[in-house]
């Protein structure tokens, strides 16, 4: 379907319409740069009239923003979810549970945490760096750590560090291929388990 044919019309819900848009510009965004995509694409790839988008999201960078939140999120029950058990266990546990989440949106995950994106952008700034300090967060009450320890800031700064690593080693496994998943998963779960059981408890002492 080209950008000028008829939408095919399906009787759908409206959240059910809106989430369909909204998969569609995810797919986009994850398969085109940023300004390669347009709302005329998006809404043939979605088969609606391109005003339902504005409707739904508003503007094309508005919807942008929806996809970059939604694609960094980590729910705050994901801790629940763990298995009892050992730090390595946990650790596993938790390395898993991110490599099934980037697997099932992996074109739009590389495309959010890639620097490109829509150019310098302070929103976007904001919500990466968001989605990295909440991400440590979900770490920190994932491997059993309080948020009302003292030093929950500092172990959640180098929390985020070790999330530099988590992209750079994503990007090896799904573009360059130089790591595999198994590969990657041994990386991820063994530093972690290293940063809980040896690094943060040194931290707390100094």
């Amino acid at each position: 379907m080209t950008t000028e044919s008829v939408p095919k019309w399906r009787r759908l819900e409206p959240d059910e319409r809106r989430e369909q848009i909204f998969a569609c510009a995810a797919e986009l965004f994850g398969e085109r740069p940023y300004a390669d995509v347009s709302t005329s694409d998006i809404a043939a790839r979605a088969g609606v009239a391109r005003g339902l988008i504005n409707h739904y999201f508003g503007t094309k960078r508005e919807l942008y923003l929806a996809v970059v939140r939604r694609a960094l999120n980590i729910p705050y029950d994901v801790a629940t979810g763990l298995p009892e058990g050992s730090t390595e266990e946990r650790a596993k546990a938790a390395v898993d549970w991110f490599m099934d989440m980037v697997s099932k949106q992996e074109k739009t995950w590389l495309a959010v945490i890639t620097p490109e994106g829509i150019g310098r952008d302070l929103e976007v700034e904001r919500i990466l760096d968001d989605a990295d300090r909440h991400a440590a967060d979900r770490v920190l009450e994932a491997m059993g750590f309080a948020r009302d320890d003292p030093r929950w800031e500092q172990f959640n700064a180098v929390i985020r560090a070790y999330g530099g690593m988590v992209k750079v080693a994503g990007r090896e496994w799904l573009v360059r291929g130089t790591l595999d998943r198994a590969q990657v998963h041994t990386l991820l779960s063994q530093v972690l388990q290293s940063l809980v059981d040896d690094v943060l408890p040194e931290l707390a002492t100094t």
